[in-house]
């Protein structure tokens, strides 16, 4: 099992932005490969980005590319997504999970999941 616990979600104005943190405990961290989906009310999880077990691969969403950057670090056992330019739009409820294989952009593939942390923009 591993539990993950995010933070760092708020109120922020357009143009703004925030940090999002997932702590993990349990298993051992590096072997699980992190991402990061939103979802609204009413609509399916989507994915926003995505980041290798070792940090080096790395995949965005289109939406995602060019303003929010996905990092880890294993010797802390997180992970982060910096959001910047945030728009109305990237208001969600944002979860990290995290999976035993390759980064993937499939929500169905990841093994464990955050209680989400919320991100509202206003515009």
């Amino acid at each position: 099992q591993v539990q993950l616990v995010e933070s760092g979600g708020g109120l922020v104005q357009a143009g703004g932005s925030l940090r999002l943190s997932c702590s993990a405990s349990g298993r051992t961290f590096s072997n699980y490969a992190m991402g990061w989906f939103r979802q609204v009310p009413g609509k399916e999880r989507e994915f926003v980005a995505a980041i290798g077990r070792s940090g080096i691969m790395t995949l965005y969403a289109d939406s995602a590319k060019g303003r929010f950057t996905i990092s880890r670090d294993n010797a802390k056992n997180t992970a982060a997504l910096q959001m910047s330019s945030l728009k109305p739009e990237d208001t969600a409820v944002y979860y990290c999970a995290c999976r035993g294989g390759g980064d993937s952009k499939t929500a169905g593939s990841y093994d464990y999941w955050g209680q989400g942390t919320q991100v509202t923009v206003s515009s």
